[in-house]
């Protein structure tokens, strides 16, 4: 079955803002550019950005919902980023050289009884994706709208936090593709493995509040899991309204 690329989302800085895109070009073994290129260390973190880091290093959503909120928008001839949340405004700055501020903006996002934010690191061996390879994600909009049926409300689709949305698929269609190559555009990528949830996925990317149970909706379907990780094979370029077509 044959889908279409319906949206297209990067995060530059991890669990801190997203921006939409229009179009992208994938280049092999890496993630989607600009994608997850700096992260927030909290104080118990010795991640300094010479190797891959997981999730538990850095300030995140699944442990303080606020940050969902933030959207971004960067740069890419700079370097600069702009972030905005709803209740502290907006902020412009630039990641390497002028780190204290977002930790000095975004800092109190985060709950007293969690580390703290500390610092704000920089990957240069490999971008700050949730799995340990370079990985792009791709996400099944049909898939979306079951679980938004199981709750019986609208959900916004940045809940998930991902790269590529694809409409045109049946739901969960995307698990099948596991160890298959999918050309999305005119890059091709080999789908490696689902990707496992957490309470990142409860809080409201408008409001930064805990306001659903995502957990428990996917628990109902049998699993934990919504979109897979790709390695991309072949770069090339994709655009919104791309054929997107497993082997």
């Amino acid at each position: 079955m044959t889908g279409r690329v319906s949206a297209i989302w990067r995060y530059p800085i991890k669990s801190h803002g997203r921006e939409t895109l229009v179009r992208v070009t994938l280049e092999p073994g890496k993630a989607l550019p600009w994608d997850r290129v700096w992260a927030v260390a909290h104080t118990e973190s010795k991640a300094d950005g010479t190797d891959w880091a997981s999730c538990a290093n850095f300030s995140r959503a699944a442990k303080a919902p606020g940050l969902a909120a933030i959207s971004s928008r960067l740069d890419e001839a700079t370097g600069r980023v702009t972030l905005r949340h709803p209740d502290l405004g907006e902020l412009e700055f630039h990641p390497d050289d002028e780190p204290e501020r977002l930790i000095a903006w975004a800092g109190g996002l985060v709950p007293a009884n969690r580390s703290p934010s500390h610092r704000v690191v920089r990957a240069r061996a490999q971008n700050f994706t949730d799995s340990a390879f370079p990985s792009v994600t791709l996400c099944n909009a049909a898939s979306h709208k079951a679980v938004e049926e199981r709750l019986g409300a609208d959900l916004s689709p940045q809940r998930w936090r991902g790269n590529i949305w694809i409409e045109g698929l049946a739901p969960w269609a995307e698990f099948d593709w596991i160890g298959r190559e999918v050309t999305v555009g005119g890059a091709t990528l080999r789908v490696e493995e689902r990707t496992d949830r957490c309470l990142a996925t409860h809080a409201n990317p408008d409001t930064g509040a805990r306001d659903a149970d995502i957990l428990a909706a996917l628990d109902s379907f049998g699993h934990q899991d919504f979109s897979v990780r790709a390695v991309v094979t072949e770069g090339g370029d994709v655009a919104l309204g791309d054929a997107v077509t497993p082997s």
